[in-house]
C-alpha cells in the first residue's frame, strides 16, 4: 500500500494508458483509421458511394482511381456541395495516405455528409493490394 501512496502518479498513468486501450472511443479521432480497403470497395460496388480524391490535381493527374473525382482539400468546401448534391450518400476520401482524407471527411461531415468516411492508408495502400488505378499514360491511350 505505500509502494502505491509513494508512487500515487505512476498508477494513475497506468489506469489512463489502460482505459485509452480497453476503450479506444476516450481517445477520440485518434483512433479512428477510416474505413479499411475491403469496406470501401464494398461500399463503392453495393452503396453506390461516391469517391473523392483529395490530392491537388497534378497528383490526381499522374494516378487515381477510376470511378474517383477530384477535389483538392483546399477547395472541398466550396466544390464538395456542387459536386455531390445529396447528404445522405456515402462518401469515401482518399489521398496518398489516408491523413488529408481524413481531414477531409471530418470537414464533409461539419458540411452535413453524416456518412462520409476516409479511405485508410490512402493511395498507398490502394496501390500496395494491387486495385485498378488509372495512369496519365493510359488516359493518353484511352484519348
Amino acid at each position: 500500500m505505500t509502494f502505491l501512496i509513494d508512487n500515487w502518479y505512476w498508477v494513475v498513468l497506468a489506469l489512463g494508458a489502460a482505459a485509452l486501450l480497453l476503450f479506444p472511443e476516450l481517445a477520440g479521432d485518434v483512433s479512428n483509421k477510416g474505413v479499411d480497403l475491403n469496406e470501401a470497395v464494398r461500399r463503392l460496388n453495393r452503396e453506390k458511394a461516391m469517391l473523392v480524391d483529395v490530392r491537388d490535381s497534378a497528383e490526381f493527374a499522374k494516378v487515381h482511381i477510376a470511378q474517383a473525382r477530384s477535389i483538392p482539400l483546399s477547395e472541398l468546401e466550396e466544390k464538395l456541395p456542387t459536386a455531390i448534391k445529396n447528404k445522405n450518400i456515402c462518401v469515401l476520401f482518399i489521398c496518398k495516405s489516408g491523413v488529408l482524407s481524413m481531414k477531409a471527411a471530418k470537414r464533409a461531415q461539419k458540411l452535413g455528409y453524416a456518412n462520409a468516411h476516409s479511405v485508410a492508408g490512402g493511395m498507398d495502400a490502394w496501390k500496395k493490394a494491387n486495385m485498378p488505378v488509372m495512369a496519365a499514360s493510359e488516359k493518353d491511350a484511352v484519348a
